[in-house]
């Protein structure tokens, strides 16, 4: 049993209510405007990889592109959907003959390359569970996440697999399978591993997809705790419904949009919406094999004619650095919708998506836990800058406080701070922590899963994040908000990025201390510490400003574009970090 009871009967009420979201989503087929495309293969079946591909392959939407992918070297590759029909066949075929059914765990570590986005969906066509690995992960961690999700079959690159697989191969007796993937051509012949392309050529590229029920697991997403061991979080085949209609009210995806999520499917964001939304929709989505660089970036944009793009504040950040003079020479006329996604938009960042583009950049909400955006500065919303907007339709958010006979109390007053809860039952609602059914249940109470995020409601139903529980800083009486001290901070034009976390006090219970990145035309100086204190206190008052700065190169970030500010906290106060596997950035 992966989960106690209390998780079961939360699961129930989760599949009774698609079909109140497959009511919300019908829409026409394309090419088949007569026929009413549903959630369900029939019977009561769904599947995610059917929905994704396979009821558009049926119809004359099969010759539009689903998968636009550009490599490092300048190589494109382009995938219809009846193509990408056949490929994830062929997938599920390799896994049958290698004996891997239902539930069995297919890990997948291979950077952005199509034979990810073929095995993704190829292993849920076969029922077994999709588990995305991050290429930048170094072996521990790679090797935590196959060893706590059991995985049978790991799909990696002969590059990957020489540096981070091998050494540890020995420790992971349940892998029984590796299959390789050539990064630089054909695959390296490697003992004790298969050839992917090999076996894909041998198999037939029909398959019959199983009956699915719609919770039966399809994807375990790991994600990172405080302490050192990631939780995997189970996610089910009915979670499709919210993916689908979130595409629709949060991104405003149609199937003639050129979709660019910039997120590694390694994290929930890239799959939830570099994989499955989009396709669902009959989207086309835009893949980049290479990591940020912001020349390319804004060349993808202009080049690739994308009308829909999901990135994440760091990037808009960085993009926000460049000359001002090279977005007026760019050609994105056909941009049409920006959001974004990872952490808090601050209102900087939504100012300069109308300068740069046109446009405000819309925030959304959610975590990997919901499986889905919650909540969003929709299409048609007026943007207020720093707001992350109100809840999608069919979701049910609240502003709660803990009570201590173990219910909730709601709060009703606009503008108090609490904690954000999301009435439990929505589809793409996680199933469980593996294997952890204890902690899965703690994160419920009356119903509402508790998100563990501080925020704000205002009178008009917007949603404004104060940060998370164990972030926001309590400073003389003062409840501080960490992300709206750093926004402000960041205004300061010496100021590349911030992060601003809570030291103990004697007097103030906790002061206030900055972390600052400066721009690479400014240097360190007593001068520029003192005035980015003084710009910090005119705006926010003395109360709530930082008290100190320390200059730093980098900030630790997650490679999805999270702050870690436990991190930076832990290493004033000597204490132990935790799980550190997720980091892009080290910022020691």
């Amino acid at each position: 049993m992966l989960c106690e009871t209390l998780g079961e009967s939360r699961g129930e009420t989760a599949a009774r209510s698609i079909s109140a979201w497959e009511r919300l989503v019908r829409r026409p087929t394309p090419g088949n405007e007569s026929r009413q495309s549903s959630i369900a293969l029939g019977g009561g079946s769904i599947n995610i990889a059917w929905q994704a591909v396979d009821r558009h392959a049926e119809t004359s939407h099969r010759t539009h592109i689903a998968l636009r992918w550009l490599g490092r070297s300048g190589m494109a590759r382009l995938i219809s959907y009846s193509g990408l029909r056949d490929l994830t066949n062929q997938f599920a075929n390799v896994l049958v003959g290698l004996d891997i059914g239902k539930g069995d765990r297919v890990a997948v570590l291979t950077g952005r390359i199509p034979e990810l986005y073929v095995a993704a969906l190829g292993t849920m066509k076969n029922r077994s569970v999709f588990c995305p690995l991050f290429s930048n992960f170094g072996p521990e961690p790679i090797r935590t996440r196959l060893e706590l999700g059991d995985a049978r079959v790991l799909v990696t690159t002969d590059r990957l697999y020489l540096r981070k697989i091998a050494p540890l191969r020995a420790l992971l007796p349940r892998l029984e399978y590796v299959l390789i993937v050539g990064e630089d051509g054909p695959a390296a012949e490697i003992p004790g591993t298969l050839d992917l392309a090999h076996l894909m050529a041998a198999a037939s590229d029909r398959f019959t997809i199983p009956p699915t029920d719609p919770e039966d697991m399809a994807v375990l997403h790991f994600t990172s705790g405080t302490t050192g061991r990631p939780k995997g979080a189970i996610h089910v085949h009915g979670a499709v419904a919210a993916h689908h209609a979130s595409a629709r009210h949060a991104l405003d995806l149609t199937p003639g949009d050129v979709f660019w999520c910039t997120a590694d499917p390694g994290w929930v964001t890239g799959t939830s919406y570099g994989i499955i939304g989009p396709l669902t929709i009959g989207a086309t989505l835009v893949v980049d094999q290479e990591e940020f660089d912001a020349e390319r970036w804004l060349h993808i944009l202009e080049e690739e004619q994308v009308t829909v793009w999901y990135t994440a504040p760091t990037a808009i950040r960085m993009l926000m650095r460049m000359d001002p003079a090279r977005f007026r020479s760019l050609d994105t006329t056909a941009l049409r919708y920006i959001a974004s996604v990872g952490e808090p938009l601050e209102p900087a960042a939504v100012h300069w998506g109308e300068a740069a583009f046109g446009q405000p950049i819309h925030d959304t909400w959610w975590q990997t836990e919901t499986g889905a955006i919650m909540i969003a500065n929709g299409p048609g919303a007026v943007v207020k800058p720093g707001s992350f907007g109100r809840p999608l339709p069919g979701v049910e958010a609240a502003i709660v406080h803990r009570c201590r006979d173990g219910g909730v109390a709601l709060e009703t007053t606009p503008d108090t701070p609490g904690e954000l809860a999301l009435r439990a039952g929505w589809p793409s609602m996680f199933r469980g922590y593996l294997a952890e059914p204890g902690r899965y249940n703690a994160c419920f109470r009356d119903g509402w899963y508790l998100t563990g995020d501080l925020a704000r409601r205002d009178a008009d139903g917007d949603y404004w994040f104060i940060g998370r529980a164990d972030d926001v800083i309590k400073s003389a009486g003062h409840l501080i908000s960490p992300g709206e001290v750093e926004a402000v901070l960041r205004e300061h034009p010496a100021v590349a990025d911030a992060a601003v976390v809570g030291l103990p006090d004697p007097l103030l219970l906790q002061m206030v201390k900055a972390f600052i990145v400066l721009k690479e035309d400014r240097s360190e100086s007593e001068s520029v510490r003192r005035d980015i204190l003084g710009h910090a206190r005119r705006r926010l008052g003395a109360a709530v400003a930082p008290r100190e700065i320390t200059f730093k190169a980098d900030l630790p970030k997650t490679r999805s574009g999270k702050l870690m500010r436990r991190l930076l906290k832990a290493r004033e106060l000597g204490i132990p970090e935790g799980d550190r596997s997720s980091l892009i950035d080290d910022g020691a």
